[in-house]
């Protein structure tokens, strides 16, 4: 958007397209706006434009526009509390003179979008929490086209594939606000559709599971998701042609999945015991246990699920663990700018869920999180091979 454009938007107010703040602490704040702009209640099919720095008449609030607060702004799109992630663009700009923060958030193409766990929405010239009709709204608008893999719908698969129980004990609480699930008697399918675990067609309407439903909260998301399980080979030796120690196919709903798999790191992780002074005992696994499930949790998410029945693999030799994930690099992140910080979401749906089920606290600091990890227990740090076809991470023994 052009300045002329901003102008006139940020003098107009009475549009509903417009948050205006001089606040620049408020994180919350910005994220519902944003989160109520992605939703584009209105379907004016156009972006809406935060300001920071104007005054709620528009004018200006000779507000410091910062680095950190630009940066602060810009991490909303992936820190993982306004999903599916946003896209949003974040600029310094001078209107008639007044420096602002503007950030220019493009309407979703996959409504309804949440924030902790609650669906914002512009009605008039106010925010508010969608009703459930208003969601029903929300989730008929979902583009049909360039829908990405994990929001397909398997037409071979049904209701009866879902494990319904587990949704509404496990995933539902985690996923939407205690009071949102508690005001409103919406039917088992309208939730499923509202949290992209169904698809409804919109020429026979009926309603399909999708490639997220399936993996998240499948009977058996390998039925119908072919790759959607976990390799475990564990090596007497370091070589692939050495004897075999263990051998697991790691399968299930995302959340058994994931557990089962912390458990089989918990039984090969091997400790170390050091005395030092003669009498200090010092007790030092062999790999930290952190490291293993952020490694292993960011191959599970960024996997291309799509085209291939290959399974996130995980071989464990006696001086190292390789963890290959089917797939190379997605969207902004390349071979040359890979584990610098850059990211981009190739299943963002099921990054989601991963969020939502607690198993990711914050996006994009995986690897990080993992090296730090490895540095404090004596290993090197992770070790990255990434080609076009897959990524494969190396975990080195302390």
């Amino acid at each position: 958007m052009d300045d002329a454009a901003l102008t006139a938007l940020a003098a107009d107010l009475e549009s509903d397209r417009v948050e205006r703040t001089i606040s620049t602490n408020d994180g919350d704040k910005f994220r519902e706006a944003v989160c109520a702009f992605a939703n584009d209640m209105p379907d004016h099919r156009l972006p809406g434009v935060l300001f920071v720095g104007l005054r709620d008449d528009g004018t200006c609030g000779n507000v410091p526009i910062t680095d950190q607060l630009l940066q602060k702004l810009a991490s909303i799109r992936s820190d993982g509390n306004v999903v599916p992630f946003p896209s949003l663009i974040v600029q310094k700009r001078s209107l008639n003179g007044c420096e602002v923060a503007v950030v220019i958030v493009q309407p979703s193409y996959d409504p309804p979008v949440r924030f902790q766990g609650r669906v914002s929405i512009w009605v008039g010239p106010r925010r508010a929490t969608a009703s459930a009709e208003e969601e029903r709204r929300l989730i008929e608008k979902r583009r049909s086209r360039d829908v990405p893999f994990d929001l397909l719908p398997i037409h071979a698969a049904t209701l009866e594939d879902l494990d319904l129980e587990s949704f509404g004990k496990q995933y539902l609480p985690s996923a939407v606000a205690v009071e949102v699930i508690e005001k409103n008697n919406r039917t088992i399918e309208q939730q499923l559709l509202s949290l992209r675990f169904l698809s409804l067609d919109r020429d026979s309407r009926e309603m399909f599971p999708t490639v997220t439903g399936l993996i998240v909260i499948g009977r058996e998301p390998r039925s119908h998701v072919p790759g959607a399980y976990i390799q475990f080979i564990r090596f007497a030796g370091t070589l692939l042609t050495d004897p075999i120690k263990d051998n697991k196919e790691i399968t299930g709903p995302l959340s058994e999945m994931i557990q089962r798999l912390d458990e089989v790191f918990r039984a090969h992780i091997g400790v170390q015991t050091e005395f030092k002074s003669g009498t200090v005992e010092t007790r030092r696994p062999d790999y930290p246990l952190v490291a293993l499930q952020q490694i292993a949790r960011n191959a599970i998410m960024h996997r291309n699920y799509e085209g291939t029945n290959a399974p996130t693999r995980i071989h464990w030799f006696d001086d190292r663990i390789e963890v290959l994930s089917p797939g190379g690099p997605f969207g902004q992140v390349s071979v040359e700018n890979f584990g610098t910080g850059v990211t981009d979401y190739r299943n963002s749906h099921i990054a989601e869920a991963m969020k939502a089920l607690g198993y990711v606290q914050r996006f994009g600091v995986g690897i990080a999180t993992a090296n730090a990890e490895m540095t404090n227990n004596g290993n090197p740090k992770v070790v990255f091979e990434v080609q076009a076809n897959n990524i494969l991470a190396v975990l080195r023994r302390q």
